[in-house]
């Protein structure tokens, strides 16, 4: 069976990142071009493979927090008896989209100093939209005779949650889950800015020496990760989709 070219892409992608990250040196030439009055073609001031792992940490727990309160919201306020909180919780969940996350790194590093913890609540404010109305699609637009055959065979409201409407509305979670991940990696570049440990330190080098090397290679990087992670996301929800409709 041959692979299929998308698939190829994707694995060359993965591999030079990989072979970049881990030996950047190599790719010392590539960059060259790009650089002025002998400056260094490779960011070295810190580890790329160590901020990259850093950006992609921050990004995770980012996400899954808004996951966490955007499911529970999008759950609970689909349910009866809460119901009557549904514009407080979509309001909740605008909140992120209503301040740039330059606005609320404003905001939060007086409060809580300089770090990750700006850039983490900056990510968690504006990650919470798409998983939430996601989530509230995935849970409303279900088939109501499944969930009637459910109450018929017996099911407890709970039994009918987290056995029949949740894994049912997973696809449709997951396509918010991937959405806020994908905006999430590329905007946590920004809280190098206050000083958080990302990939966006070394953009912002470039930027301030004038080194356009710099500036490439931190976006490469970022839009490979985001390019793999959105690839492996997808296959997960068309899976997922595929088990959910038999």
């Amino acid at each position: 069976m041959r692979a299929k070219p998308g698939t190829i892409i994707k694995c060359v992608l993965f591999l030079g990142l990989c072979g970049f990250l881990l030996r950047p040196q190599l790719f010392g030439w590539l960059f060259e071009p790009f650089t002025h009055h002998r400056a260094p073609a490779i960011y070295t001031q810190n580890s790329l493979l160590q901020l990259t792992v850093n950006h992609l940490l921050l990004v995770g727990v980012a996400t899954l927090t808004a996951t966490l309160i955007s499911v529970t919201l999008g759950v609970l306020t689909t349910r009866k008896s809460g119901q009557e909180f549904l514009p407080l919780s979509r309001a909740v969940a605008n909140l992120g989209q209503t301040f740039p996350p330059v606005a609320v790194l404003a905001l939060a590093v007086p409060i809580f100093g300089f770090g990750s913890v700006p850039t983490f609540i900056a990510l968690l404010l504006y990650g919470l939209l798409p998983i939430f109305e996601n989530t509230l699609t995935g849970l409303t637009e279900l088939d109501d005779t499944v969930i009637e055959a459910g109450r018929g065979m017996g099911m407890t409201d709970k039994q009918l949650l987290f056995q029949v409407e949740l894994p049912l509305a997973l696809p449709v979670i997951l396509s918010g889950i991937r959405l806020s991940t994908i905006i999430s990696i590329g905007t946590a570049t920004i809280g190098s800015t206050v000083a958080a440990s990302t990939l966006g330190e070394v953009i912002v080098a470039g930027l301030l020496s004038g080194n356009t090397a710099f500036v490439l290679q931190g976006g490469i990087i970022v839009a490979t990760l985001a390019v793999l992670i959105n690839s492996v996301l997808v296959f997960t929800e068309t899976k997922l989709r595929g088990k959910t409709q038999q």
